[in-house]
């Protein structure tokens, strides 16, 4: 007589192949579920802007003159060491090569990477307050108070951005402060929105409305039983937002408009290199690059998380 026997499928269980192939589409799949390379990339532009100016092999605002446009991987001439040395100014090996006035590139990318993640910081941070009370404000109190805020948000989303950044300018100065606040002003809008949406759906579930019937205040309501289920949706958009305010940012140095040379911000450093593109390609590919790197990582943790953190996109396999 036959035994029947039962196959039990663990779900998530996968079936492994043995060898190269196997490996590679354990790898393949391992870094489609979890942001591994976004995550070493932006680990790495935290450790460069905390530890990065204290180990940088050189000056970030001087550089000798006879070093000018050095390639990446070289070196100081042989017959400008001396004369160099004789004035007190450092030379020798460039990771990244050099810019018109002789800079170390390695040493102003590291400096950029402390600058705009605190632009960011600060910006977002800024942004992230104001843009969830209003969003759950809005959403919350619906009526005349939604309409209001609604419609402010539409019209400021109407403004150009770069004409209001260069009217905040000429008003109040160049400078950072100016600047994390020009961001900040841009960064609060896409919270209202979201938020907004999502508060609407909230406030209308039996545990608010439990809360609303055990004498629960409107304050008490939105910041007890409304804004934590919100806050998985406002770290998502507040990580897709950074990459759009360090952009940005880099927009705004590159036409005058943010952080003056010979501060070392990365779209400073762009806009420095735009007229010797010709000659020393890596003035700006070097701190380019490093835009291009931080922003689309950002996007892609901001993708995950999303998927992560809504059971209604989250991805079992």
């Amino acid at each position: 007589m036959a035994t029947a026997t039962t196959e039990i499928r663990v779900p998530g269980a996968r079936r492994r192949r043995g060898g190269v192939m196997g490996g590679l589409a354990f790898t393949w799949w391992f870094l489609r579920r979890y942001p591994v390379i976004p995550v070493v990339i932006l680990t790495i532009l935290v450790v460069s802007a905390v530890i990065g100016p204290s180990v940088a092999p050189y000056p970030r605002d001087i550089g000798w003159l006879g070093d000018r446009h050095i390639p990446p991987f070289g070196s100081t001439a042989d017959s400008e060491i001396e004369a160099a040395h004789a004035k007190g100014y450092e030379t020798g090996f460039h990771l990244l090569g050099t810019d018109h006035v002789g800079r170390d590139t390695f040493t102003r990318v590291l400096h950029g990477a402390r600058i705009s993640m605190m632009i960011a910081a600060v910006s977002l941070g800024i942004g992230f307050t104001v843009g969830t009370t209003l969003g759950v404000i809005s959403g919350y109190f619906g009526g005349w108070t939604d309409e209001i805020i609604t419609r402010f948000v539409d019209i400021w989303f109407a403004l150009p951005f770069l004409l209001v950044a260069l009217i905040m300018t000429l008003i109040f100065g160049r400078g950072l402060p100016v600047l994390m606040f020009v961001l900040a002003l841009i960064s609060w809008t896409a919270f209202v929105r979201i938020l907004r949406s999502q508060a609407l759906i909230l406030r209308e579930m039996d545990y608010v409305a439990a809360a609303r019937i055990a004498g629960a205040g409107p304050i008490r309501i939105m910041w007890k039983h409304i804004f934590p289920g919100l806050l998985n949706t406002a770290i998502v958009v507040a990580t897709l937002n950074v990459g759009g305010l360090i952009l940005a940012e880099a927009t705004l140095s590159f036409v005058g408009a943010g952080i003056q040379p010979p501060t070392p911000a990365w779209g400073v450093m762009v806009a420095d290199g735009r007229d010797y593109l010709s000659d020393a390609w890596w003035q700006i590919v070097m701190p380019g690059s490093a835009i291009f790197l931080v922003v689309i990582s950002l996007n892609f943790l901001g993708d995950w998380l999303r998927d992560r953190l809504d059971p209604r996109l989250r991805q079992v396999d």
